[in-house]
């Protein structure tokens, strides 16, 4: 048998590793598992001419089409919005596209504010000390004095506007909207030991040059230094219970599919909105007949899965295409609820660069736009490198019956259930998708863009994935308290986006990460009587 740590965490991802480098100060023994393993810089496709081909491949962002030995398979056959996620150490921080915003103050306040929801039981100023630690560790660059949101301090110079971004801001300025360059967490110049940016190609599928900040090359090297170990190849099935109900360890797989049980004084969760929640329903047991630290019935209930449809167009001048990362400003207009407008809350707008140029084929074959015959050659240069688009990222307010629940029949490679997804978007949401595909429109045409084009069914699904195991002081009402300690189970905590009690209308990561920041703040402040 494995010899017991203090401090077991399960998932290597945004929050496993920022909460394995806060903890490594206590000399703790602390332990990660892993189900993926590490990737190398070589492996990723943004160094190579097919990258596009393989960003819908073997890097999708869906584990269903991408099928590695590390990935488990997800059921979201009943939903609109399919799953993204990925399994290595650093999570999806390797495919995600480092766009850095944080949700606002009256995010945490939406039942106060507009009488939906619940309220956060901790506000936006408590987070804000590890938003700012945060930025520090992963590398982020941006402006100071947005006005469209709280303070921030990136340590580096925001990505450069290029051709695309210039023409947004030139028609936002004219329409007399907000806009203002977008945080990222890419490094704009050389950053604790990470070369800048260099635009190779979509962040998507990796980032070959080290420019973006997954947790593999920002937080785990330093947590690995200070002690911390890290075990890859590493599929838990379980997290197994004491005679006193306190978590006593995981259960899990190696590579070779043989079983071990890993033994721990202390049990932390991060494995996302979707494998958190699984994770507890697979860990029933006589005490816990419905699921691990699932007394209120809401593990795995109210998943928040941010609708994102995206309107593009095509302009004359020559833009930028798929050179740069893919976000170059946000606007934050419409974010905060608005009396006038059918719907509460409200969302950020997203002004993309373009796609390359295998993908613009397909999209313009797709679309009607690119015709076959004498005229093809001549109207794919009208659209390859001119296209510009603008992503709609809706606030996802939670509803009950949008969950993960176990798949009955489909398992994963080692047998264990599978995840299945049930997830319809709100009527709140369906209004404020409408209304920001139309202010979309309205800033593509005074941009001077034609072609004009959205679709309602082929929904982006950026793989934001929360609320699934809620933090609240009720625990009728919440799975976690106000720093993620299980409510039943007074040593298993949770730090993923699972916590988020409202989805705000961003992504998500930052904010993430702080979450699992404060948790660690707080799981060190009470070592004496962390059980209490």
């Amino acid at each position: 048998m494995n010899e017991k740590v203090d401090v077991l965490i399960i998932g290597s991802g945004a929050s496993g590793a920022a909460v394995a480098w806060s903890l490594a100060e206590t000399r703790m023994r602390i332990l990660c598992l892993e189900q993926g393993d590490w990737m190398k810089s070589t492996e990723f496709p943004s160094g190579e001419r097919d990258w596009e081909a393989r960003r819908f491949s073997d890097f999708h962002i869906s584990p269903n089409i991408r099928g590695r030995d590390a990935d488990y398979p997800v059921n979201d056959d009943n939903s609109p919005m399919k799953i993204a996620n990925f399994n290595g150490v650093g999570g999806g921080t390797l495919i995600f596209t480092a766009h850095w915003p944080r949700l606002h103050p009256s995010d945490f306040k939406v039942k106060t504010l507009d009488g939906v929801a619940d309220d956060w039981p901790i506000d936006y100023w408590k987070l804000e000390p590890f938003f700012e630690e945060n930025d520090r560790m992963m590398g982020s660059s941006g402006v100071t004095g947005d006005p469209g949101g709280p303070p921030r301090h990136p340590p580096m110079p925001p990505i450069p506007l290029g051709r695309t971004g210039t023409h947004y801001a030139r028609t936002m300025n004219r329409l007399g909207w907000h806009w203002w360059p977008s945080d990222t967490a890419i490094a704009t110049r050389d950053y604790e030991g990470r070369a800048a940016c260099i635009n190779l190609s979509y962040c998507t599928p990796g980032c070959a040059q080290g420019a973006k900040a997954s947790t593999d090359i920002t937080y785990w090297p330093l947590a690995l230094r200070a002690g911390v170990e890290l075990r890859t190849r590493c599929r838990v099935r379980e997290i197994t219970t004491d005679q006193n109900g306190m978590a006593a360890g995981a259960i899990y797989y190696d590579a070779e599919g043989r079983e071990h049980f890993q033994p721990a004084e202390v049990v932390i969760l991060a494995c996302n909105g979707v494998g958190t929640p699984r994770l507890l329903l697979n860990s029933a047991s006589a005490k816990f007949p419905n699921g691990l630290a699932n007394s209120s019935g809401l593990v795995g209930k109210n998943l928040m899965l941010h609708p994102w449809p995206v309107v593009s167009g095509y302009v004359g001048e020559l833009m930028d295409g798929a050179r740069g990362p893919i976000t170059c400003l946000w606007s934050k207009e419409f974010y905060e609820t608005d009396p006038s407008r059918d719907f509460v809350r409200g969302y950020m707008l997203q002004f993309g660069r373009g796609v390359g140029p295998a993908t613009q084929a397909i999209v313009g074959a797709a679309s009607g736009h690119l015709p076959w015959g004498r005229d093809h050659h001549r109207v794919y240069r009208e659209l390859l490198d001119h296209r510009v688009g603008i992503g709609v990222a809706c606030d996802d307010l939670p509803e009950e019956h949008n969950r993960v629940t176990l798949d009955p029949v489909l398992k994963d490679s080692n047998g264990i259930p599978a995840p299945r997804i049930d997830y319809a978007i709100g009527e709140n949401t369906r209004r404020m998708m409408e209304h920001g595909i139309a202010r979309a429109e309205e800033i593509l045409a005074a941009a001077g863009a034609t072609r004009i084009s959205c679709s309602r069914t082929a929904l982006n699904y950026p793989g934001h994935l929360l609320g699934t195991c809620r933090m609240g002081s009720d625990p009728e009402r919440s799975v976690t308290n106000e720093w993620g300690r299980c409510h039943d189970v007074k040593n298993l905590f949770i730090v993923d986006g699972s916590l988020f009690v409202t989805g705000g209308g961003v992504n998500p990561t930052s904010t993430i990460q702080a979450l699992a920041l404060y948790v660690a703040d707080q799981m060190k402040q009470r070592l004496a009587n962390l059980f209490d």
